[in-house]
């Protein structure tokens, strides 16, 4: 059975950082692709961060580029989103998701992916 699970959302003030994780189950992250998404109340679910398949090439949306940083450590199965220097504008639910389709950049959108964790809540405030 394919499962997803993000963890490490939480409260932290401005300028902040934390290390959100998706655990993997039932597949090997290595040779899917994997991407970050968010959704802040009342906006549309947005692309994050992705690592792309074939090649492993990682994107970032502008909005958190030098910011935030994903990575995959597949002894774990698990794929990492370290945020730092967070704005209140980063508060959102965020989801990992993962397919095995070929992606490259278009692994910033939400459609070509096959499985979804349940999300993991940042908040970003003083």
């Amino acid at each position: 059975q394919v499962q997803l699970v993000e963890s490490g959302g939480d409260l932290v003030q401005p300028g902040g950082s934390l290390r959100l994780s998706c655990a993997a189950s039932g597949f090997t992250l290595d040779r899917y692709a994997i991407g970050w998404f968010r959704q802040a109340p009342g906006k549309e679910r947005e692309g994050v961060s992705c690592i792309g398949t074939p090649i492993g090439i990682t994107y970032y949306a502008d909005s958190v580029k030098g910011r935030f940083t994903i990575a995959r450590d597949t002894a774990k199965n698990t794929v990492y989103l370290q945020m730092n220097s967070l704005k209140p504008e980063d508060t959102a639910d965020y989801y990992c998701a993962a397919t095995p389709k070929i992606l490259f950049s278009r692994c910033l959108l939400n459609s070509p992916y096959d499985y979804w964790g349940q999300g993991t809540q940042v908040t970003v405030s003083a």
